[in-house]
């Protein structure tokens, strides 16, 4: 029987790896730039003609090599970063599996010159993964590989290439991870003797955002700063204000590896839950530190993925780490604290205050005078408060003017008081002596069932009358101008149309979609006590600068702008 296995020629191996490693002009640059950072380059340069088509050459100032090194280097599993099994546990370096070199220089004509600082340089040649020769060369401490004429000797996987254009701008992202990746080095990169990109080394994370970014998009981003368990997280993400629906950017890093991870974006978008809306998408800058024996970096042949031991656990610290710098946020300003908005600097209610607050203004309740407070429970609030246009809450704070949107405040202060009323005990109703008849549309009949449970927590007691009518006997009091039927038909509309739908949490949605309904509105006059009852139980929740739709509650105008613009600065 004639023998039907055989070992693959070393050319067909090459370029089986190359498949693997080489899919495109930007492979080849990651690669080659990840080497010169792990060679410890501080200035790497890359130039491309045609998108990467006619050439890449990657520059660096790293350590070089010696002759027998080079020659070394472009054999297939060669490699100075590990020596045995155990070294793959851990490894904190980019290049560590010796392929990229020689996978590179098996399609294309390759040409690396290099020198480690002592006696003269080398420069070795290579043609579709054939040494063609080895010289001397002159050249300062560092390497520089050229690529010529990639997949010249696979027609085939060069004629699935993008267009120049395309090629290009994935080289670019290519270099600009790395750059966001590595603020301590310098970049450039010239396309078709254009230069793309140039930052200096040594720059702060913020300005290097900054410069790959945009400011436009650098200037939304607040910072994030959290440690858990085996995890730390640093970065920067964007306010909810600011979060659109497309044209978001993401970039993960583990240990200062760039990666992808669809479900560590969407834990750091639920670290968002209730202070954007669901379909807007905030951008996100996040550093992930780990022990390096807590984390796979060997699971995907290009290195775009990593596997982490607790799973779960990072998931969460980075929805603690997101939601922890949105605490910190004041809507005017991309850093600082909101609780230096209260007046005197005094802090807010006690914590957990908000979770009984659902019957904020009740009929037969008076506000807490604002001078029956204790100290530590917001006695700050003496400053005189002022309601413009029946809307909105002015007063002076120790760093300038504060202005609050009645609607969003007391939106965000019912929307957290009613989640917990959902997993607690429930609200207090208030039985009607006429109860309330309604008649609705079928899937409005369809949302009342299905809400039911939820809708009693909260204080409607509703119960189906024959036909398309339902009767509510009990209502909720949220507030002295509350409409309880105008109020119970616009939920449920709501629930019935899905206008809350994207909420991931059924809870979380039917508070969102309450909250919205029930909260004072605009052009209500509000008189001084419950504006200070309003604002104590504003600042007494887990995020007070932004509604359930992620618009600001609290702007801020800054002393130094008033006087900016009275021409006393």
């Amino acid at each position: 029987m004639p023998r039907r296995i055989s070992i693959l020629p070393d050319a067909v191996a090459d370029q089986i790896a190359a498949g693997e490693v080489v899919e495109r002009p930007a492979s080849v640059v990651k690669e080659l730039v990840e080497n010169a950072l792990d060679a410890g380059a501080r200035h790497v340069r890359v130039e491309l003609e045609q998108g990467g088509k006619i050439l890449i050459q990657v520059s660096d100032d790293g350590s070089g090599m010696g002759r027998e090194d080079a020659v070394l280097a472009v054999d297939r599993h060669a490699t100075s970063k590990v020596r045995s099994v155990a070294d793959l546990v851990g490894v904190a370096t980019f290049g560590f599996r010796g392929e990229a070199l020689p996978a590179i220089a098996s399609v294309s004509r390759f040409t690396l010159t290099t020198h480690d600082g002592e006696g003269t340089g080398t420069e070795l040649s290579i043609s579709g993964g054939r040494v063609e020769r080895v010289t001397d060369s002159v050249r300062q401490r560092g390497t520089t590989v050229t690529v010529r004429a990639l997949f010249f000797n696979t027609p085939a996987r060069r004629k699935f290439l993008r267009s120049v254009a395309s090629e290009a701008r994935a080289a670019h992202d290519a270099v600009a991870t790395l750059a966001l990746a590595h603020a301590e080095a310098g970049f450039e990169l010239e396309v078709d003797a254009t230069l793309r990109l140039a930052v200096p080394p040594g720059q702060e994370p913020e300005e290097r955002l900054a410069a790959v970014w945009g400011r436009d998009v650098a200037g939304t981003l607040i910072p994030v700063a959290y440690a858990a368990g085996a995890f730390r997280v640093e970065g920067f993400v964007q306010r909810p204000a600011d979060a659109k629906p497309t044209g978001r950017r993401t970039q993960l890093f583990v240990n200062g590896r760039p990666f992808k991870d669809p479900f560590l974006v969407r834990a750091a978008e639920a670290g968002y839950r209730s202070a954007i809306h669901p379909g807007d998408r905030p951008s996100v800058y996040l550093r992930v530190e780990v022990a390096p024996g807590e984390v796979d970096v060997n699971v995907h042949p290009a290195k775009l993925e990593v596997r982490f031991r607790d799973r779960i656990g990072v998931e969460r610290v980075v929805e603690e780490a997101v939601r922890h710098g949105l605490g910190a946020l004041v809507a005017a300003a991309p850093v600082g604290q909101w609780r230096a908005l209260v007046p005197g600097g005094v802090e807010a209610s006690p914590p957990g205050r908000a979770a009984d607050l659902a019957d904020l203004f009740a009929p037969g309740e008076q506000p807490t005078p604002a001078a029956a407070l204790p100290q530590e429970s917001g006695a700050g609030f003496q400053v005189p408060l002022l309601q413009a246009f029946d809307t909105y809450i002015v007063y002076e704070a120790p760093e300038g003017i504060v202005i609050v949107d009645q609607h969003s405040a007391h939106e965000r202060v019912l929307y957290e008081a009613v989640l917990a009323q959902l997993s607690g005990s429930g609200a207090p109703a208030q039985r009607l002596l006429l109860p309330l008849t309604l008649e609705l549309t079928d899937e409005e009949l369809d949302a009342v069932e299905v809400h039911g449970a939820e809708l009693r927590r909260i204080g409607f007691e509703a119960e189906a009358f024959g036909g398309r009518t339902v009767v509510v006997h009990a209502v909720p009091s949220p507030h002295p101008r509350f409409d309880a039927g105008a109020c119970f038909r616009e939920v449920i509309a709501d629930l019935a149309r899905g206008r809350f739908g994207g909420w991931a949490n059924r809870l979380e949605r039917f508070a969102a979609t309450y909250a919205c309904r029930a909260a004072v509105k605009a052009g209500d006059r509000l008189e001084q006590p419950e504006m200070r009852e309003l604002l104590l139980r504003l600042f007494a929740t887990d995020l007070p600068p932004h509604d359930v739709h992620g618009r600001a509650t609290i702007v801020q105008l800054p002393r130094e702008e008033l006087e900016r613009r009275f021409g006393r600065r």
